[in-house]
């Protein structure tokens, strides 16, 4: 396979920036003389109408550090497209990156040397600012920006790190000499916790190498195992874990394609971003139940030529293809936008990785509306397979000095789109530096500190993007009390188990020699795709289970109330149980786990059969969306459950299920 270029987002927000540039044309010169063949990828799902904004009351922005704690408790969890806090009130997260802990060398040359850094701005691989200005005025300006959240980006190189930061890097912060990178992470987020702001831990890098395209950090395990990937992710997640204003692990930025392979969504290969964040996120959540695990999409496959396929994904393969995690209420998906970059631009403005794709800015604001949509928002529907929180967990446009009208446009549309979809976000950057002459070398950066830490901000004059910031951040959002929503996830047994029970992951294997699918404890099974090995598990009306002794159904035994599919093989759960995960050998069915009612469920029903196409229910259910594509579907109502299901090796039909038994829970 071939190499592939960049990921274009935020990692490179200064296109001006001709050693990035000429990296990136040696990146692509690369991969189009090592270029043999191409994956062929499967096609992006289907576009969906994004989820309606409901206005309710304004935000407030500019709270003190008190009255930000104030505000709301942790832990978050999510309802529908909604993350709520504690209590279940919506909570928006208005967020920025602190970058700098995901280093900002840029690859060549003395890692000391700004000329080597990005916009001349040496990190020491901590959060930029902190030889400037003391953290509590670094934080006082987060306030002042109308944020609740701190997206805060770090190396895997981090963790490991046991060298001390030199003096110069805490210069305005004496009291964290002497530290270690980790150590001087470990301050930052317990001020920005104490100071009322909700953290996410965002696993930027692997490497300090700042940034993009062939830089070694193209996914979670370059430069490392993916064993080494989720160690890190334990070990940081119980670093924190007793702090609920800690509310979120962003398991890895952009995801891109390497020298020679791309990225995937369900293969099941040690390149299937797919699976290694489900296998993360559940470890995660096994360790600390409280936290929110949060996934971008794929940010780049392809090489960026016409004469080979290449596109930007994000979240598209999520509308056939979604996630479930053993807590259905953590999940958040996240996505990138910047102007420069397009659905199949790279954001390189000449050379090798340059194409005559559109950039997002070349969209009328009606289309990037719809593209924002389909690689996105559409996630946020409500009732769907999918459905869940999406953060555009990065945007930005350089700012003060800058004379880039298209870019500007696109920044006061795409503002635009968040506001109207209240949308949950996270501006990049939100630190840097000014120079001798008080201009900011970083014109992206919200705040910038000058070397006596006299802060230059957007709100101060000359910043054009203030206007839409101020929009964004002072926009009527959805506030107070969020119902509690059904769920409806997939389980995707299409290449391995797939087992999102957080009991039956601590047991041992219930249907040796099988591919295994368990719902989340709190879900049963309601449906299931015929030849695929797909299923959707639902807690609508879910009555509970009334205890941990689950049964493995292999033969016919517990058909007593009639033959309710006559010449079939059937599989039927006990009486008073109901199917919660299922077993294939091939395509065909071998098991049913059944676990118990914690009520007397009736033993009537009714047969739902999917041998000659799909039998759904007309409404709810995740009907608006296909989680076995291209495959018949049989799915009991939201207020029925899977007490059997029929099959038959007759007729060349080998054993694939072809019929449910569906019994009503009430």
């Amino acid at each position: 396979m071939t190499v592939a270029p960049p990921s274009s987002a935020r990692s490179h927000p200064h296109p001006q920036s001709r050693l990035r540039r000429s990296l990136l044309a040696r990146a692509v010169a690369l991969a189009a003389t090592a270029a043999t063949v191409l994956l062929a990828l499967p096609a992006p799902g289907p576009a969906y109408a994004a989820a309606p904004a409901v206005a309710v009351a304004a935000t407030a922005a500019g709270q003190t550090g008190p009255q930000l704690a104030a505000s709301w408790t942790g832990p978050l969890s999510t309802r529908g497209r909604y993350i709520v806090d504690a209590a279940g009130a919506r909570f928006k997260l208005k967020g920025g990156n602190w970058s700098g802990a995901q280093g900002t060398w840029e690859g060549s040359g003395d890692a000391g040397d700004p000329a080597t850094n990005q916009a001349g701005q040496v990190s020491h691989n901590i959060p930029l600012g902190l030889d400037r200005a003391p953290l509590s005025e670094i934080l006082r300006g987060f306030h002042g920006l109308g944020l609740n959240a701190i997206r805060l980006p770090f190396a895997n190189a981090l963790i490991h790190d046991t060298g001390t930061v030199p003096d110069a890097a805490v210069a305005a912060n004496p009291q964290l000499r002497g530290l270690t990178p980790l150590q001087v992470y470990d301050a930052v987020v317990a001020a920005l916790t104490g100071d009322g702001f909700a953290v996410i831990l965002n696993n930027h890098t692997t490497s300090y190498r700042f940034c993009c395209g062939l830089d070694g950090n193209e996914r979670w395990n370059s430069g490392q195992s993916t064993q080494q990937w989720e160690a890190d992710w334990l070990f940081i997640v119980n670093r924190y874990k007793a702090d609920k204003r800690v509310v979120g692990a962003d398991l890895r930025n952009e995801v891109r394609r390497d020298t020679w392979d791309n990225p995937n969504w369900g293969w099941y290969d040690s390149h299937d971003e797919y699976a290694a964040f489900e296998e993360a996120g559940n470890q995660i959540l096994q360790a600390d139940p409280d936290m929110l695990v949060i996934m971008e999409g794929i940010n780049w496959e392809g090489i960026p030529s016409a004469l080979f396929s290449h596109d930007r994904p994000m979240l598209t393969p999520v509308a056939t293809l979604s996630n479930t995690l053993i807590q259905s209420d953590k999940l958040v998906y996240s996505a990138h936008f910047y102007a420069y970059t397009g659905p199949a631009n790279t954001g390189a403005g000449s050379g090798a990785g340059a194409t005559s794709d559109p950039r997002y800015e070349d969209f009328t604001p009606e289309q990037l509306a719809q593209v924002v949509n389909q690689e996105a928002l559409f996630v946020t529907q409500s009732g769907q397979h999918f459905t869940a929180p999406v953060w555009v967990s990065e945007f930005g446009a350089a700012g003060r000095g800058s004379t880039d009208s298209k870019e500007q446009a696109w920044f006061d549309h795409f503002t635009d789109i968040l506001v109207k979809n209240d949308t949950d976000f996270a501006i990049w950057p939100l630190v840097g530096w000014t120079d001798g002459n008080g201009n900011p070398q970083d014109n992206w950066a919200m705040l910038s500190y000058d070397a006596t830490g006299r802060q230059l901000g957007v709100q101060d004059p000359g910043d054009w993007r203030a206007a839409d910031w101020n929009k964004l951040v002072d926009a009527p959002s959805y506030t107070g009390q969020v119902a509690p929503v059904n769920h409806w996830n997939m389980l995707d047994l299409d290449h391995a188990d797939y087992n999102a029970s957080a009991t039956m992951l601590g047991r041992g294997d219930w249907s040796p020699g099988n591919r295994k699918g368990n719902c989340p404890d709190t879900e049963r099974l309601v449906g299931l795709g015929r030849s695929d090995s797909r299923g959707l598990c639902t807690d609508a009306d879910q009555p509970g289970t009334g205890g941990r002794a689950f049964t493995t159904v292999t033969d016919e035994r517990y058909v007593t109330e009639g033959d309710w599919a006559g010449g079939y093989n059937k599989l039927q759960c006990p009486d008073n149980t109901f199917a919660v995960g299922y077993s294939v050998n091939g395509n065909a069915m071998a098991a049913l786990l059944c676990a118990p009612a914690n009520r007397s469920l009736p033993t009537g029903g009714h047969d739902v059969w999917f041998d000659h196409g799909d039998n759904r229910p007309a409404t709810g259910g995740s009907t608006a969306s296909d989680w076995a594509p291209g495959y018949y579907k049989g799915q009991c109502a939201d207020n029925e459950y899977v007490a059997g299901v029929a099959y038959t090796w007759r007729w060349l039909q080998y054993g694939v299920p072809d019929a449910l038994l569906c019994r009503p829970l009430n």
